[in-house]
Protein backbone atom coordinates (compact mmCIF):
# COMPACT_ATOMS: atom_id res chain seq x y z
CA UNK A 1 0.00 0.00 0.00
CA UNK A 2 2.97 2.60 1.22
CA UNK A 3 4.66 1.87 -2.37
CA UNK A 4 1.54 2.65 -3.99
CA UNK A 5 0.72 5.50 -2.29
CA UNK A 6 4.66 6.57 -3.08
CA UNK A 7 4.65 5.68 -6.78
CA UNK A 8 1.35 7.88 -7.24
CA UNK A 9 2.57 10.64 -5.50
CA UNK A 10 5.92 10.55 -7.19
CA UNK A 11 4.30 10.90 -10.13
CA UNK A 12 1.99 14.20 -9.07
CA UNK A 13 5.10 15.58 -7.92
CA UNK A 14 6.52 15.41 -11.28
CA UNK A 15 3.98 16.53 -13.08
CA UNK A 16 3.21 20.19 -14.42
CA UNK A 17 -0.27 19.35 -12.51
CA UNK A 18 1.46 20.29 -9.15
CA UNK A 19 1.97 23.47 -9.26
CA UNK A 20 -1.33 24.21 -9.84
CA UNK A 21 -3.14 22.13 -7.14
CA UNK A 22 -0.60 24.37 -5.18
CA UNK A 23 -1.98 27.44 -6.55
CA UNK A 24 -5.77 26.24 -5.63
CA UNK A 25 -5.34 24.85 -2.39
CA UNK A 26 -3.55 28.02 -1.16
CA UNK A 27 -5.72 30.63 -2.33
CA UNK A 28 -8.76 28.46 -1.43
CA UNK A 29 -7.19 28.13 2.00
CA UNK A 30 -7.69 32.19 2.38
CA UNK A 31 -10.98 32.53 2.40
CA UNK A 32 -11.98 28.67 3.23
CA UNK A 33 -9.74 27.51 6.01
CA UNK A 34 -10.52 23.79 5.81
CA UNK A 35 -8.36 22.82 3.15
CA UNK A 36 -5.31 21.67 4.08
CA UNK A 37 -2.74 24.09 2.18
CA UNK A 38 0.39 23.28 4.04
CA UNK A 39 0.52 19.76 4.11
CA UNK A 40 0.43 20.15 0.33
CA UNK A 41 3.25 22.89 0.07
CA UNK A 42 5.23 20.98 2.75
CA UNK A 43 4.70 17.81 0.66
CA UNK A 44 5.90 19.38 -2.30
CA UNK A 45 9.20 20.76 -0.24
CA UNK A 46 9.93 17.16 0.79
CA UNK A 47 9.89 15.96 -2.96
CA UNK A 48 11.46 19.11 -4.27
CA UNK A 49 14.83 17.62 -2.60
CA UNK A 50 14.34 15.18 -5.12
CA UNK A 51 14.66 17.52 -7.94
CA UNK A 52 11.00 17.53 -8.73
CA UNK A 53 9.07 20.02 -8.19
CA UNK A 54 11.50 22.88 -8.23
CA UNK A 55 11.85 24.50 -4.70
CA UNK A 56 11.62 27.73 -6.17
CA UNK A 57 8.27 27.14 -7.88
CA UNK A 58 6.68 25.93 -5.29
CA UNK A 59 7.66 28.89 -2.92
CA UNK A 60 6.38 31.38 -5.86
CA UNK A 61 3.29 29.29 -6.45
CA UNK A 62 1.84 28.95 -2.99
CA UNK A 63 2.90 32.49 -2.03
CA UNK A 64 1.18 33.61 -5.37
CA UNK A 65 -2.15 31.86 -4.18
CA UNK A 66 -1.92 32.60 -0.58
CA UNK A 67 -2.03 36.34 -1.95
CA UNK A 68 -4.74 35.72 -3.95
CA UNK A 69 -6.97 33.79 -1.40
CA UNK A 70 -5.94 36.60 1.00
CA UNK A 71 -7.31 39.28 -1.15
CA UNK A 72 -10.42 37.41 -2.21
CA UNK A 73 -10.96 37.35 1.95
CA UNK A 74 -10.40 40.97 2.27
CA UNK A 75 -13.16 41.08 -0.55
CA UNK A 76 -15.85 39.54 1.04
CA UNK A 77 -15.57 41.20 4.32
CA UNK A 78 -15.23 44.90 2.48
CA UNK A 79 -18.49 43.79 0.39
CA UNK A 80 -20.38 42.23 3.23
CA UNK A 81 -19.52 44.92 5.67
CA UNK A 82 -19.92 43.34 9.09
CA UNK A 83 -22.69 41.32 8.78
CA UNK A 84 -20.56 38.27 8.09
CA UNK A 85 -18.92 38.63 11.64
CA UNK A 86 -22.54 39.59 12.95
CA UNK A 87 -23.16 36.00 12.18
CA UNK A 88 -20.70 34.57 14.24
CA UNK A 89 -22.21 32.87 17.35
CA UNK A 90 -20.38 33.68 20.55
CA UNK A 91 -18.84 30.84 22.24
CA UNK A 92 -17.54 29.63 18.77
CA UNK A 93 -13.71 29.25 17.68
CA UNK A 94 -14.27 31.26 14.80
CA UNK A 95 -15.94 34.15 17.35
CA UNK A 96 -12.70 34.39 19.68
CA UNK A 97 -10.70 34.25 16.81
CA UNK A 98 -13.09 37.38 14.69
CA UNK A 99 -12.95 38.85 18.58
CA UNK A 100 -8.92 38.64 18.24
CA UNK A 101 -8.40 40.19 15.38
CA UNK A 102 -10.34 43.32 15.64
CA UNK A 103 -8.19 43.70 18.76
CA UNK A 104 -5.24 42.94 17.75
CA UNK A 105 -5.84 45.23 14.53
CA UNK A 106 -6.26 48.24 16.04
CA UNK A 107 -2.80 47.64 17.99
CA UNK A 108 -0.69 46.56 15.35
CA UNK A 109 -2.27 46.67 12.21
CA UNK A 110 -0.62 44.70 9.39
CA UNK A 111 2.02 42.93 11.58
CA UNK A 112 -1.10 40.96 12.81
CA UNK A 113 -1.46 39.64 9.55
CA UNK A 114 1.56 38.57 8.75
CA UNK A 115 1.14 36.50 12.41
CA UNK A 116 -1.87 35.19 11.57
CA UNK A 117 -0.98 33.46 8.94
CA UNK A 118 0.12 30.62 10.81
CA UNK A 119 -2.67 30.70 13.49
CA UNK A 120 -5.25 27.75 11.74
CA UNK A 121 -8.42 29.63 10.82
CA UNK A 122 -6.32 33.06 12.06
CA UNK A 123 -5.60 34.08 8.50
CA UNK A 124 -9.33 34.40 6.81
CA UNK A 125 -10.96 35.92 10.76
CA UNK A 126 -8.31 38.77 10.05
CA UNK A 127 -8.41 39.21 6.44
CA UNK A 128 -12.33 39.33 6.79
CA UNK A 129 -12.17 41.86 9.79
CA UNK A 130 -9.59 44.14 7.58
CA UNK A 131 -12.07 44.29 4.93
CA UNK A 132 -15.15 45.04 7.15
CA UNK A 133 -13.42 47.60 8.67
CA UNK A 134 -11.77 49.09 5.41
CA UNK A 135 -8.43 48.36 6.20
CA UNK A 136 -6.53 50.51 3.80
CA UNK A 137 -6.32 48.13 0.58
CA UNK A 138 -2.20 49.19 -0.62
CA UNK A 139 -1.17 48.50 2.70
CA UNK A 140 -3.46 45.30 3.37
CA UNK A 141 -1.18 44.09 -0.07
CA UNK A 142 1.93 44.91 1.20
CA UNK A 143 1.58 42.83 4.44
CA UNK A 144 -0.59 40.44 2.49
CA UNK A 145 2.57 39.98 0.02
CA UNK A 146 5.05 39.81 3.42
CA UNK A 147 2.89 37.43 4.72
CA UNK A 148 2.44 35.06 1.71
CA UNK A 149 6.13 35.14 0.89
CA UNK A 150 7.06 34.24 4.13
CA UNK A 151 4.55 31.11 4.44
CA UNK A 152 5.67 30.18 1.30
CA UNK A 153 9.55 29.97 2.14
CA UNK A 154 8.67 28.35 5.79
CA UNK A 155 6.22 25.68 4.39
CA UNK A 156 8.41 24.70 1.53
CA UNK A 157 12.10 24.92 3.12
CA UNK A 158 10.45 22.86 6.29
CA UNK A 159 9.56 20.25 3.94
CA UNK A 160 13.01 20.47 1.67
CA UNK A 161 14.96 19.69 5.48
CA UNK A 162 11.97 16.82 5.59
CA UNK A 163 13.22 15.68 2.47
CA UNK A 164 17.12 16.08 2.88
CA UNK A 165 16.97 14.43 5.75
CA UNK A 166 15.41 10.57 4.46
CA UNK A 167 16.12 11.02 1.07
CA UNK A 168 15.53 7.37 0.48
CA UNK A 169 12.20 7.53 1.80
CA UNK A 170 10.17 10.49 1.20
CA UNK A 171 6.76 9.29 2.77
CA UNK A 172 9.40 9.80 6.37
CA UNK A 173 9.75 13.07 4.55
CA UNK A 174 6.49 14.16 4.70
CA UNK A 175 5.45 12.84 8.34
CA UNK A 176 8.67 14.56 9.85
CA UNK A 177 7.85 17.82 7.68
CA UNK A 178 4.17 18.00 8.54
CA UNK A 179 5.62 17.63 12.44
CA UNK A 180 7.60 20.27 12.28
CA UNK A 181 4.76 22.30 10.84
CA UNK A 182 2.35 21.75 13.78
CA UNK A 183 5.15 22.01 16.32
CA UNK A 184 5.64 25.53 15.01
CA UNK A 185 1.89 25.87 14.56
CA UNK A 186 1.39 24.84 18.35
CA UNK A 187 4.12 27.09 19.32
CA UNK A 188 2.64 30.42 17.44
CA UNK A 189 -0.54 29.48 19.81
CA UNK A 190 0.58 28.22 22.80
CA UNK A 191 2.49 32.29 22.77
CA UNK A 192 -0.70 34.23 21.79
CA UNK A 193 -2.51 32.43 24.39
CA UNK A 194 -0.31 33.59 26.95
CA UNK A 195 -0.27 36.93 25.34
CA UNK A 196 -4.00 37.00 25.44
CA UNK A 197 -4.09 36.40 29.09
CA UNK A 198 -1.34 38.54 30.69
CA UNK A 199 -4.07 41.32 28.55
CA UNK A 200 -7.30 40.14 30.18
CA UNK A 201 -5.07 40.03 33.39
CA UNK A 202 -4.04 43.79 32.77
CA UNK A 203 -6.57 45.20 31.25
CA UNK A 204 -8.72 44.78 34.86
CA UNK A 205 -6.08 46.52 36.28
CA UNK A 206 -5.77 49.38 33.89
CA UNK A 207 -9.88 49.95 34.59
CA UNK A 208 -9.18 49.85 37.97
CA UNK A 209 -6.40 52.51 37.93
CA UNK A 210 -8.59 54.90 35.59
CA UNK A 211 -11.70 54.46 38.29
CA UNK A 212 -9.33 55.73 41.01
Amino acid sequence: MSDAILHFTEELMSSWWIYLALWGFAALDGFFPAVPSETLVVTAGVFAATGEPKLWGVVVVAAAGAFVGDHVSYALGRGAGGRMLDRLKPGTKRYAMSLWAQRALAERGGLVLVVARYVPGGRTAVTLTMGSVRYPPRKFSFFAGLAAISWGLYCALVGYIGGRAFEDNPLKGVVLGIGLALLVTLIVEVVRHRLRKRQAQVEPELVEAGER
